[in-house]
């Protein structure tokens, strides 16, 4: 598979740059040898859009298409779509129903494409009957899904990308990598004189991250091994009437999260955890920060 990406030499490290899942993605790689850091960054692009391929909602010849128009018929799944449905079905029990991945049919009224409307009360709750973990079965490896409900992968998609490159990468290389994909990133060892990398937190004014190798400034801090997910509505919200609906929706209500942080960032082992973390902390609305502080995990909102 031939797949475009950009390397440049910074100083004492290499950036390979691609695109995948809508995002802009980067592996930052602690090393001098261009041949590896090229073979890295290709490795990293394949299959960061491997996993985009399989899981998109958008496509019409995956394993998301076939469970989303089996109208109850019972679907087996591969191993690994079942072990993502385990994870999702731990989100579903220890949130108490506030991450379900059936919840993404809500973008049929809810359209955060920089417009004013709402949806009303009605359009809500005709998809509610439609949403609901526990209203499918899911007895590894068979899935039942009822007719017309869906399942989205992609509240967790990014960060599951992030983690599965990073242990394809590490059977390639005992360097030091960043890989970031859309600002949800990991560091998987400690630099070259035991140095991390120094990473910035995300502006809600302007949403950028720095990634870059020196001395941390007041909103940047140094990941040495560990990773960092961010969630927040600064680019997908609805503005009506001077309230903000941010594009958080609760799927027990369907309306839009009220109260939370503009963003959250966590800090945990693995992305998909930081990730998780962080999306269930804005769904807490308000409690956003009594929720985190039971974590025992680094953190910060922004609000």
């Amino acid at each position: 598979m031939v797949v475009a990406y950009t390397l440049e030499h910074h100083s004492d490290y290499w950036v390979g740059r691609f695109t995948a899942m809508a995002s802009s993605c980067e592996i930052l790689c602690d090393l001098e040898d261009e041949a590896t850091a090229r073979q890295l960054t290709q490795l990293a692009c394949e299959e960061a859009r491997r996993i985009e391929a399989k899981f998109s909602r958008y496509r019409d010849d995956n394993i998301v298409h076939r469970i989303n128009h089996s109208a109850g018929v019972p679907l087996q799944v591969d191993e690994e779509t079942a072990a993502l449905l385990d994870f999702a079905a731990q989100c579903y029990e220890l949130s108490d129903g506030r991450f379900d991945i059936t919840s993404g049919i809500l973008r049929q009224v809810w359209r955060f494409d920089g417009s004013n409307l709402l949806p009303t009360t009605e359009q809500v709750q005709s998809l509610l009957g439609h949403i609901g973990w526990s209203k499918l079965t899911w007895q590894r490896p068979w899935l039942t899904l009822p007719a017309g409900m869906e399942l989205d992968f992609g509240g967790i998609g990014k960060e599951y990308a992030v983690d599965k490159t990073a242990l394809l990468l590490q059977r390639h290389t005992t360097a030091s990598l960043l890989i970031n994909f859309g600002g949800d990133l990991l560091a998987t060892a400690a630099r070259r004189q035991d140095r991390g990398w120094i990473v910035g937190l995300e502006d809600p004014q302007h949403q950028v991250t720095t990634l870059v190798a020196r001395r941390p400034t007041a909103k940047e801090f140094e990941l040495v091994q560990g990773a960092l997910a961010t969630s927040g509505d600064t680019h997908r919200y609805i503005m009506q009437d001077g309230v903000l609906y941010s594009h958080i929706l609760d799927p027990r209500t369907g309306w839009s999260v009220r109260g939370a942080p503009h963003s959250v960032s966590v800090v945990a082992g693995t992305c998909t955890d930081a990730g998780i973390l962080a999306t269930l902390a804005m769904l807490h609305g308000r409690n956003a920060e009594k929720f985190l502080r039971k974590q025992n995990v680094k953190y910060w909102c922004l609000r």
